[in-house]
């Protein structure tokens, strides 16, 4: 969660790099974030087969960094003029969806790896697989991950807070009893962080045992390659962008609980959420690049589309965009 409060014997370290560093994240990511999630959100839902692999879970992933992208204009407004004139709803909207973009961002990298190591490691289970079952998944991941973000909402309130023209890291907080705090964290750990880190980690390792150990035709190697190449982008995002806040988060409750008496810890902790919040936003960049260069249909189709003119049919296209002979999201 956002927030520079603490209290007991330790003295709060210096925060104010926090409104800049912010501010600059979300500059940097806002432009790029909306143009390649919009951009992918076209292709995928237009020109790409939802009978294609993993298509249902990108579209959903691509929705909810939009989401939160949207919101970031929002978040540079009161970063950089210290100030919020639009309410306490939408301040706890904006706050809302950074918290449902990261959890749903890491349940459908989740979904994805798993979905790409099962078609590729029991492709019989392929082919008996329906449209509507990505699409009940999706729908699932979108009501549990939505009431699982809701008491967020009750700990982190502008009624919490002084004044009504604070918003974000300034909010206030809610003191929870010890056993409502290690519900959160638990909650949060184990299956924002620890059950879907443990199956991307899985996933990777199997397909790549796969690869190295199972001798198999010259076409159906490039095939895994490409699976394992997608599970690892999977990886990296998971690690790159939402590692480093969960690693945190138990460490930032026990601050805010006055728990961790250590003063050093204490300062180190506060410091370093804020870079970790930036880290987890950073996943609305780097989710594009897991469509582009992992699936070649996604390719395909976005250089034909961007390349031919508006008076040239498409499938009169040629040079640099013709489709490759590829027509499967691999």
């Amino acid at each position: 969660m956002e927030s520079n409060t603490s209290s007991g014997n330790c003295t709060d370290p210096q925060m104010s790099f926090q409104s800049t560093l912010y501010a600059t994240t979300y500059t940097l990511i806002f432009i790029p974030g909306l143009l390649a999630n919009s951009a992918a959100l076209w292709v995928l839902c237009r020109f790409i087969s939802k009978k294609s692999k993993a298509v249902i879970f990108m579209i959903n992933l691509a929705v909810a960094d939009l989401a939160h992208v949207l919101s970031l204009p929002l978040r540079m407004y009161y970063y950089i003029n210290h100030t919020w004139p639009f309410g306490s709803f939408l301040c706890q909207v904006c706050f809302y969806l950074k918290y449902l973009n990261m959890y749903a961002s890491i349940c459908f990298l989740t979904c994805i790896s798993i979905q790409r190591y099962l078609f590729l490691l029991h492709p019989f289970k392929a082919k008996d697989w329906k449209r509507r079952y990505d699409a009940a998944i999706s729908a699932a991941v979108w009501l549990f991950v939505g009431a699982a973000c809701l008491p967020l909402l009750v700990v982190r309130s502008p009624a919490l807070s002084n004044s009504t023209n604070t918003c974000f890291s300034d909010l206030g907080v809610k003191q929870l009893s010890p056993g409502a705090s290690i519900a959160l964290v638990t909650v949060a750990e184990l299956f924002g962080f620890v059950i879907p880190f443990g199956i991307i980690a899985c996933c990777t390792w199997k397909m790549w045992q796969s690869l190295r150990e199972c001798p198999t035709p010259l076409q159906n190697t490039s095939e895994k390659q490409k699976a394992l190449r997608m599970v690892l982008m999977c990886a990296a995002v998971f690690f790159i962008c939402f590692t480093p806040y969960h690693i945190n988060f138990p460490f930032f409750m026990m601050v805010i609980e006055n728990i961790i008496r250590d003063c050093a810890v204490h300062r180190s902790t506060l410091r370093f959420h804020p870079i970790s919040l930036c880290l987890a936003s950073l996943n609305c960049c780097l989710d594009p690049v897991l469509y582009y260069f992992m699936t070649s249909e996604f390719q395909d189709q976005l250089l034909r589309h961007s390349c031919a003119p508006q008076h040239t049919p498409i499938a009169a296209t040629c040079g640099p965009c013709r489709p490759r002979a590829s027509t499967m999201l691999t």
